[in-house]
Parts: structure tokens; sequence; C-alpha cells
């Protein structure tokens, strides 16, 4: 009966070894993630502030407050034409505010309701 007592004990405790192993191993892979997410983001703003003005960065920064997905949406896309080489001078508030309803007219849904 102790033997029996003392193998489930065993067994509790490579079980719980087991589940605080597989715990740490997540964890650290959330934080790797986390890590690499902050580091395409910083790119991103590094690319950012080359080819926007202050203007166009205030803009897009209260776009964003607003309309997230279309903030990043722009952002992604902005980055994408620069690393194709296809942005050759700064982009300014106006020109930002052109694409901006280029690409809501493109995004945008009608909703209508039906009495």
């Amino acid at each position: 009966m102790r033997e029996m007592a003392e193998d489930i004990e065993e067994i509790r405790r490579r079980k719980l070894m087991e589940l605080q192993r597989k715990y740490l191993e997540q964890q650290k892979a959330q934080e790797e993630a986390e890590r690499q997410q902050a580091l395409i983001e910083a790119q991103i703003q590094a690319i950012l502030r080359k080819i926007l003005t202050p203007e166009a960065r205030e803009r897009l920064a209260r776009v964003k407050l607003v309309r997230p997905e279309l903030a990043r949406q722009v952002e992604l896309i902005l980055v994408q034409l620069y690393q194709a080489g296809q942005i050759t001078e700064r982009i300014d508030d106006a020109k930002l505010k052109r694409i901006l309803a280029q690409i809501e007219a493109k995004t945008r849904r009608e909703f209508r309701i039906k009495w």
C-alpha cells in the first residue's frame, strides 16, 4: 500500500514537472514572438519617419486613433512601396490625404438598412 502511494506521488511529481516545463517553453516562445513583433514595428516606424513629413506622420497617428485598421493598411502599403523603390520623395500631408482617401474608397463598405 505504501509503495502504491509513493508511485502515485512520483507520477504526480513528474506530471507537475512536465507541466512546468511546457509552461516555461510556451512563455519563452511568446516572449520571442513579442520581441520579433516589436522589432518589425520599430523597422516600420523607422521607414515611416524617413518617408513621411512630420505633418503626415501626425495625420497618420490621428487616423490610427480612429481607424487603426486603415492606418495599419496605409503603413504597410507605404513600407512596401518604399522597399520596392517606388517612393522617391517624402510624402507630405496632402499626398497622405489622397492616399488615405483612395484606400478608404476601396475598402469602404456600404450598409443599407431596409425598412
